[in-house]
C-alpha cells in the first residue's frame, strides 16, 4: 500500500533536496510539483551562468514557489566559482579588514548574482566565534574570534544579502567556531556551560535575529549541558528553549546537511536523523549533496511512519511545513535590487585584508613553493594559491612532510623562496619544513588560512591574507610585487 498523498505531500514540505549533474533531471523537478520544498545546489550543478539560470528556471516549472539553495559564504566556499575561487574574499578577511559598511557591500552583490540567477537562499553567513586555531572545518569561513566583532560583520552580511533579494540562513546555531574535530566526519564536543556560550558564541546569532535574518541552521555538535549525548540539531533545548524561546527567532529552522556523519550516525541514517531533527524542532531539512529520488522517498517514508507511530505529531510537521512555505512566500515577494555588478569590489577588499609582517623588498624572482593542504568537505576542491597571478614566476607544489628543505634550496640556487600554505602551524610537516628552509636561505612566507599567533622563526616576512579565495590570490601576489 502506498503512503497516504496528503501525508506524503506534507513531509516533503519539510526538506530541501540535491540532484546530480547540471540539468536537474525529470525526477527533480517533479518531486517539486509533488509538495518538495526546493533544493540545494553543490558544484556539481554549476558549469556557467546562463546553466544555472536555466536550471532555476526548470525546477521552478516544477512548482513557481520552491526554494532553490546555495552555500555562496565567498572566500573559501564557492559553489558558483568552484572552478576558478571565489572572486571576493571571505569572512576572515572582512572581519580583518573591521568595515562593516563594505561587508555589507560585498554581500550584496553576492546576493544580486545569486538573485539575477534564480537562487533564493543563500546558507550564509557563517557567523561562528572562530574561537579555536585549530579549527578544520570553520577557519577562516569566520569573521574573527571576537563575539563583538563577528556580531557586527554578521548583522552587515545578512542585511546585505536581504536587500539583495535573496534570504540569508545564518549557520551553525549554538556555534561551531571551539570545534577542533569535524562535524562532516564525527559528531564534535563543546563541553561549555550555557553561561559561556551566550557570551563567546551567541552574541552573532543574537545580532542576525535583530537584523532580520530569514533563517538559521543548525549545527552538528555536542553541547552536553544542553544536548546530553546527542548533537544541537536533535536537541529541542537548543533549537525551542533557546534559540526560539530565549533569543525570539520567528523564522525557518535549516538543517545542517543529515547526511552529514554528526547526525546520521548519531541517529542511525538520515531517515531517523529526519524525524529527530522535525521533533526537536527544525523545519527545513537539508538532506545532503548525494541524493536520488529514492533517498527522497525514503525519508518521507520514515516521517509519514514517524507520524503514525506517534514519534512525530502532525501539528508539528505542519509548523515546519508552514515555516518552509512562509520562507518561500518571502523570497517571492520582497523586491531584489537590480544586478550592478561592481567586477573589482571583492578584489579591492582581499587587497585591505593582507598584514605584511617583516620586509617584502628584494625578492626578485623567486621560487614559489605551495605547500599540498587536503580541502574540506565544506570547501570542496576549489583552486587556491598564488599561481594564476604570478607573472613568469617559477611554481612548484610539495607535499610538506615528504620534501627535504636541502632539496628547496638546491632547486630555488640564488633565487629566494616563497612558501605558500594554508592553516601552516597545524601543516604536518609545515613548521619544521619552513624552519629548515629559513636556517639557510631567504625565505618569505604565505599564509593563506586562519592567521593564528604561531611565526616561524628567521623568515624575511609573514604575509597573511586571511583566506584563500582568486581575490585573495591576487592581492597577495601584487602585496609580493609578483602578478601579472
Amino acid at each position: 500500500m502506498g503512503l497516504d498523498p496528503g501525508l506524503r505531500r506534507l513531509a516533503l514540505g519539510t526538506l530541501l533536496a540535491a540532484y546530480p549533474g547540471p540539468v536537474p533531471p525529470d525526477w527533480a523537478v517533479d518531486l517539486l510539483a509533488d509538495g518538495l520544498a526546493g533544493h540545494t545546489l553543490f558544484g556539481t550543478n554549476v558549469h556557467d551562468p546562463a546553466q544555472v539560470a536555466a536550471s532555476t528556471a526548470a525546477l521552478r516549472s516544477g512548482r513557481p514557489d520552491t526554494l532553490i539553495a546555495i552555500d555562496e559564504e565567498g572566500g573559501d566556499v564557492t559553489r558558483l566559482a568552484h572552478a576558478t575561487g571565489s572572486p571576493y574574499p571571505g569572512n576572515a578577511a572582512l572581519g580583518a579588514i573591521g568595515d562593516v559598511a563594505l561587508t555589507r557591500r560585498v554581500y550584496h552583490a553576492i546576493g544580486a548574482e545569486l538573485a539575477a540567477l534564480g537562487i533564493t537562499v543563500n546558507l550564509a553567513p557563517t557567523v561562528d566565534v572562530n574561537t579555536a586555531d585549530d579549527n578544520p572545518v570553520i577557519g577562516t569561513r569566520s569573521f574573527g574570534a571576537d563575539p563583538v566583532r563577528v556580531a557586527a560583520h554578521s548583522a552587515a552580511a545578512v542585511a546585505g544579502l536581504q536587500a539583495a533579494g535573496v534570504a540569508a540562513c545564518a549557520k551553525h546555531f549554538p556555534g561551531h567556531g571551539a570545534t577542533v574535530t569535524d562535524s562532516h566526519h564525527e559528531l564534535p564536543t563543546v563541553d561549555v556551560p550555557p553561561a559561556l556560550l551566550r557570551q563567546r558564541d551567541l552574541p552573532p546569532f543574537a545580532a542576525v535575529i535583530a537584523a532580520g535574518a530569514r533563517a538559521v541552521m543548525t549545527a552538528h555538535i555536542r553541547v552536553p549541558a544542553l544536548t546530553g549525548d546527542g548533537p544541537a540539531t536533535f536537541s529541542r533545548a537548543v533549537l525551542v528553549d533557546l534559540l526560539r524561546t530565549e533569543y525570539g527567532f520567528t523564522g525557518t529552522i535549516i538543517t545542517d546537511a543529515l547526511e552529514m556523519k554528526g547526525a546520521a550516525v548519531a541517529a542511525g541514517g538520515v531517515g531517523p536523523a529526519a524525524v529527530r531533527a522535525l521533533a526537536a524542532g527544525a523545519d527545513l531539512l537539508c538532506i545532503g549533496a548525494t541524493v536520488d529520488a529514492d533517498l527522497v522517498e525514503r525519508v518521507v517514508a520514515e516521517i509519514v511512519d514517524a507520524l503514525g507511530d506517534g514519534r512525530l505529531a502532525t501539528a508539528r510537521v505542519e509548523e515546519a511545513a508552514g515555516r518552509a512555505a512562509a520562507l518561500a512566500a518571502w523570497t517571492r515577494t520582497v523586491g531584489a535590487a537590480p544586478l550592478t555588478v561592481d567586477t573589482d569590489l571583492g578584489y579591492a577588499a582581499a587587497r585591505r585584508a593582507v598584514q605584511v609582517d617583516g620586509v617584502l623588498t628584494g625578492l626578485g624572482r623567486p621560487l614559489v613553493v605551495q605547500l599540498h593542504t587536503e580541502s574540506t568537505i565544506a570547501e570542496g576542491r576549489v583552486p587556491w594559491g598564488l599561481g594564476p597571478h604570478l607573472d613568469g614566476i617559477e611554481e612548484i607544489r610539495v607535499v610538506a612532510a615528504e620534501t627535504d628543505p636541502a632539496t628547496l634550496r638546491g632547486l630555488a640556487g640564488d633565487r629566494p623562496i616563497v612558501l605558500v600554505g594554508r592553516h601552516l602551524h597545524r601543516l604536518p610537516g609545515g613548521p619544521e619544513l619552513i624552519s629548515g628552509l629559513a636556517a639557510g636561505h631567504p625565505v618569505t612566507v604565505v599564509e593563506m588560512g586562519w592567521p593564528a599567533q604561531w611565526r616561524p622563526d628567521g623568515v624575511r616576512a609573514f604575509v597573511t591574507t586571511y583566506g584563500a579565495s582568486h581575490a585573495n590570490g591576487r592581492a597577495a601576489a601584487e602585496a609580493l610585487g609578483l602578478a601579472g
